[in-house]
């Protein structure tokens, strides 16, 4: 008798970035729609990272009208200001970010003093009423009974302990996996989660959430993520539609000509965030098609003995730098935030070297964010061929100009 696919959806972190993956769900959805796809959640189990978690989450609160939930997102992400994520008032800014700078300028005498140890960057506070209108958790778990979603699961990093944790809540008692620095931990999901693992590193503060009977402090969950796709195989799905917040590959060649100055904060920063980001999506994927193409030259009979199945894997990431794209649009961020983020090096310049890599992950602007999403529309459509045979649907009517 033929089962049906369990289809899990993988959205990856990258702060600002996220608004990508809304342009790419967008896209697949109308695809469906058009091909006739049938009715209900097209992915009971749903996993996240970082912003890509809130992303998760919100659908997962939406899972019994999937036309609704993407149209939410679309909503939001569409209309964003940095105001609703981060404070951009002065006091604010010099409350945190400059006391940051000063800190990482004037060394060991001011760090003594503790009343100049501000936790981040940013104060992520307005980002609480942000959630509180995308996302209902409560109704995860009734959905979650009624059958509409089978699994949703968020990624935290400790930086208590120094290991990688998925919280995920769901309707099946799964075994919780533990591999090496990662853990899982089965229970209801709480907006700290949420908080926790969209806290970049330096920029937005820390949460604390319980694990094992302790409470630890948890940041972003890319951090030490070494295998993003798993928490959706374990959680059931044998067909996963990744949506990553970078480019995977670089063209080949040289990338810039003649000589560059030396790199500022906002360079270095901005690489160790792509690092923290993009990598390990990259190499995890790979690993998985390497299982595939083994295991597919294993007689049918004898792989259906093995602990070990093939995962059907869709990997839809942005064709251009998004680094460049947030260079075009740094004049839309307030001048509290320009003027703080100059004093680490980003400034208007040209692609690459004026630290629009850092500033990518914080753009939370309609300007940036519907260019994302417009890109991710346009390379969900080139591969729309690729997204009818994933969902293993016929092509429909062709899109309207």
């Amino acid at each position: 008798m033929h089962v049906a696919p369990t289809t899990g959806l993988i959205l990856t972190g990258g702060g600002a970035r996220a608004a990508y993956q809304v342009g790419v769900l967008r896209a697949v959805h109308r695809i469906r729609g058009e091909a006739g796809a049938p009715a209900g959640n097209p992915y009971p189990v749903l996993a996240g990272t970082s912003a890509g978690a809130l992303n998760a989450a919100a659908l997962a609160s939406d899972a019994d009208d999937a036309d609704a939930g993407i149209a939410k997102l679309v909503r939001v992400w569409e209309n964003m200001h940095v105001e609703q994520v981060y404070r951009t008032d002065s006091f604010g800014v010099i409350r945190t970010g400059a006391k940051w700078i000063t800190m990482m300028s004037m060394g060991w005498a001011l760090a003594r003093m503790r009343k100049l140890r501000p936790r981040s960057m940013l104060d992520n506070a307005p980002l609480h009423d942000l959630l509180a209108e995308m996302i209902d958790l409560d109704r995860v778990g009734r959905l979650i009974a009624d059958g509409h979603l089978k699994a949703l699961a968020v990624s935290a990093s400790s930086y208590t302990s120094g290991g990688h944790v998925t919280f995920y809540q769901s309707a099946d008692e799964h075994l919780p996996w533990i591999r090496s620095n990662r853990l899982a931990v089965q229970g209801e999901l709480t907006m700290a989660h949420l908080l926790a693992s969209a806290a970049i590193p330096f920029m937005f503060p820390a949460v604390t959430l319980p694990l094992q009977g302790a409470y630890e402090w948890f940041g972003d969950g890319s951090m030490r993520q070494t295998a993003p796709i798993s928490p959706a195989i374990h959680l059931g799905a044998d067909r996963i539609l990744v949506i990553g917040a970078g480019r995977m590959r670089e063209p080949a060649g040289p990338r810039f000509m003649g000589p560059s100055p030396y790199p500022s904060i906002a360079q270095i920063g901005g690489h160790a965030l792509s690092s923290i980001f993009l990598d390990a999506l990259a190499v995890d994927a790979e690993r998985l098609q390497r299982i595939n193409a083994t295991l597919a030259l294993i007689p049918e009979d004898v792989r259906n003995q093995a602990a070990l199945k093939p995962v059907r894997l869709l990997l839809i990431s942005p064709s251009e730098r998004l680094d460049d794209i947030a260079g075009r649009h740094l004049d839309a961020l307030p001048s509290s935030i320009r003027a703080l983020l100059r004093g680490i090096g980003v400034s208007q310049g040209g692609p690459g070297s004026n630290g629009s890599a850092l500033a990518s992950y914080l753009l939370f602007e309609d300007a940036y964010t519907r260019e994302l999403m417009a890109l991710g529309e346009k390379d969900t459509e080139v591969r729309r061929a690729e997204v009818l045979e994933f969902f293993d649907l016929v092509d429909g009517p062709a899109p309207a100009a």
